[in-house]
């Protein structure tokens, strides 16, 4: 399956979802279940929007970090997400905000254009026809 969703939707869903994960301990009443339930989304979310700042995409405010990083550290950190409930033993209280959240930011990371999970690297040279460069022509000798 191809990637779809463009790059600039991607951007602003990302600064939507990350504040929405810093707040979803108050919005969905987990503050007083545990410890981790409170603070695991506040840190992806904020780890998501430094990231979203510093992408190098449309909506990236400083571009540095090259998207095909962030979308792969999106996958990673939604199955962190989506599995903490389980991880951390607070899944008899509460698990369908972070199941929601960490499964749609797999959901994004792998099919965002540009995706590194599901776009083939392109090459433009093979190995074949590269060359070395360190060539010993004009380099004086002692």
């Amino acid at each position: 399956m191809k990637p779809f969703i463009p790059t600039a939707v991607y951007g602003v869903l990302t600064y939507i979802l990350s504040l929405t994960l810093i707040a979803s301990p108050w919005i969905f009443g987990l503050v007083d279940i545990s410890s981790a339930a409170l603070f695991i989304p506040i840190y992806i979310g904020w780890l998501q929007l430094i990231m979203s700042i510093f992408t190098n995409n449309e909506t990236g405010f400083i571009k540095q970090f090259p998207i095909q990083m962030h979308l792969t550290l999106d996958v990673v950190m939604g199955f962190f997400l989506a599995v903490s409930p389980w991880l951390y033993t607070f899944s008899s209280k509460a698990f369908w905000p972070e199941l929601i959240f960490g499964g749609l930011l797999m959901f994004l990371g792998n099919f965002a254009k540009k995706s590194p999970l599901l776009t083939k690297p392109h090459h433009s040279i093979s190995e074949g026809l590269l060359e070395s460069t360190d060539s010993t022509e004009g380099r004086l000798s002692i």
